[in-house]
């Protein structure tokens, strides 16, 4: 700067105050010269404000107003653009269609974006074509491949760089990486490793375990990858079912219903592995399922016999004679090898004394006489033994009923008195009768009734036997008459059911009687036959106690 005042006569001093003054600027004195004592750097401070004024160099004293101004510091292209961000991690899809967005990255550049081409930016990429894309002047990237697999390559490292003057020559660069993961979708369905899996398993495997384990690998990550195992219907579908391991996608075979290899010795079935969830936009490359068909042999398991029944009741009479055979029992080797089977009593107190079983036919007998007074019911345990393994045994239970001897005949249950009506009627049943017995239990007894063989001929009555303990007296002819014959005696012959069986004879008295026209009695006395009509015996008697009164 410069005065009019100064006369070039050395009598004006210049001085400098403001921003800068003295470290960064300074002034001659003499001339008024303004000087940078160092470098300036425009994103450090893009402008100074100064105030410069001239002064008497003897007195200090001002010779005009004090001048102020600005120095603006021009930018020049000092600065290569930053990303301040990276590096960048991204994900997309896989398979994903060319221009799908990835992500965005930015640079910034210090220098002065109003100023020439310094801060103008361009991106490009030096490492991760062809597969990913950016947008020179946003910094977009996308892809630029279709189809990329995440099964193929997983990762990718793609390098941005940024460079200012607009990308021409001499700009500043900087550079960035972006790692690009490719996220799964479910563009793989499940696949066996082979297509046939074949699994032993011993027929005492327990119902509900898991006797085999298949797996079908699907190359998806995560749920696109979960695995969901199905029984197609048929030879295996009601005796095993299957599941899926959720850790590692193992299809879990499990025994529903009890094995037997007796009775089959294989199962052959098709399992299918499908994804639980899926892409709608792949299923057009065809079914997302694979199939595998599984064999399972039974393995045979040495088991012990096997009872014919569970459980066994047998009877018996007391007193029957020791060595009688009362029942027997029958256990079998159902295993491939049939291995005889022997029987045995498991004695548990001194009471199985009582019976014997014959080891080889199982039959069971007594071994003393047996009081039902004192035991009504013996139970004992039976085992059969394996021969060719005898630690292979199992057991039934026998209930034996000591039955009553029968000790007593049946006998008619009263001493019936019945009539038979004069107007009787042939094939009449006149009296229902029953029949009794001492013997107990009185339950279960059954008794038959009929005529005595001496008796078959008897022209006027018969026995008639209903079979449910009970009989009638059935009249063979009509035409009875009280004057002719009052009273008849019929013999019934009853037998019950006991052991040994007992029975009686027993008889039926019959009076002839007079009855009406529907069967009501009217008098079954012989004498009435011969008194006046409306005159009882009873009126007779009183008549001839007067006459005697009188004549005496």
């Amino acid at each position: 700067m410069h005065t009019d005042l100064d006369k070039g006569d050395s009598a004006v001093k210049y001085t400098l105050s403001g921003d800068g003054a003295g470290s960064i600027f300074t002034i001659d004195q003499t001339t008024g010269d303004i000087h940078a004592l160092r470098s300036l750097d425009r994103e450090e401070k893009p402008y100074y404000t100064l105030r410069a004024q001239a002064v008497d160099i003897n007195t200090n004293r001002p010779l005009e107003p004090e001048s102020e101004f600005v120095i603006k510091v021009q930018d020049i292209n000092d600065n290569e653009p930053k990303f301040l961000e990276g590096p960048y991690m991204a994900s997309v899809p896989e398979m994903s269609p060319v221009g799908t967005y990835v992500t965005q990255v930015t640079a910034t550049d210090a220098d002065d974006p109003t100023y020439g081409n310094s801060a103008r930016v361009v991106y490009s990429i030096l490492h991760g074509q062809p597969y990913f894309s950016v947008d020179p002047k946003t910094g977009v990237i996308k892809t630029a491949l279709p189809n990329m697999d995440r099964e193929v390559k997983e990762q990718y490292q793609v390098l941005i760089q940024a460079k200012d003057m607009g990308g021409q020559l001499g700009g500043l660069a900087g550079t960035t990486t972006v790692n690009i993961t490719l996220s799964d979708v479910n563009d793989n369905p499940p696949r066996f490793s082979k297509s046939f899996f074949h699994l032993r398993v011993p027929e005492s495997s327990a119902v509900g375990s898991a006797v085999g384990r298949i797996k079908a690998h699907d190359l998806d990550i995560g749920k696109n990858a979960e695995v969901e195992y199905t029984i197609v219907p048929g030879d295996g579908g009601a005796m095993f079912d299957i599941t899926t391991n959720e850790h590692n996608q193992e299809g879990i075979i499990i025994l529903k219903r009890p094995l037997d290899y007796e009775n089959k010795k294989a199962y052959t079935f098709k399992v299918d592995a499908s994804n639980a969830h899926l892409d709608p936009r792949f299923q057009s490359f065809g079914a997302f399922k694979d199939t595998a068909t599984v064999k399972i042999n039974v393995l045979d398991v040495d088991e012990p016999p096997v009872f014919n029944k569970p459980s066994y009741v047998m009877d018996v009479y007391e007193d029957t004679p020791a060595g009688t055979i009362i029942g027997a029992v029958t256990a079998q080797d159902l295993d491939a090898s049939s291995s005889p089977v022997r029987y045995s009593i498991d004695w548990k107190s001194d009471l199985d004394s009582y019976f014997d079983i014959d080891p080889v036919e199982g039959t069971i007998s007594t071994n003393e006489l047996l009081d039902r007074e004192s035991i009504v019911q013996h139970n004992i345990s039976i085992v059969a033994t394996k021969l060719n393994s005898p630690v292979l045994t199992s057991r039934v239970a026998v209930t034996v009923h000591v039955l009553d001897i029968n000790e007593f005949p049946p006998e008619l249950a009263s001493p019936y008195e019945t009539f038979v009506c004069e107007n009787g009627k042939v094939g009449q049943v006149i009296q229902t009768f029953s029949a009794k017995d001492q013997d107990l239990p009185t339950a279960g007894q059954q008794f038959s009734f009929k005529s005595p063989k001496e008796d078959i001929k008897n022209r006027n009555f018969t026995i008639r036997d209903f079979g449910n303990n009970t009989a009638g007296i059935v009249t063979k002819r009509s035409g009875f008459r009280r004057r002719l014959q009052e009273i008849y005696f019929l013999p019934v012959v009853i037998e019950d059911n006991g052991y040994p069986p007992k029975s009686s004879t027993g008889t039926l008295t019959i009076r002839v009687c007079g009855c009406e026209s529907d069967g009501s009695l009217l008098t079954c006395s012989a004498e009435a036959i011969f008194l006046p009509v409306g005159l009882s015996t009873g009126a007779l008697i009183a008549i001839l106690l007067c006459i005697i009164i009188l004549l005496g």
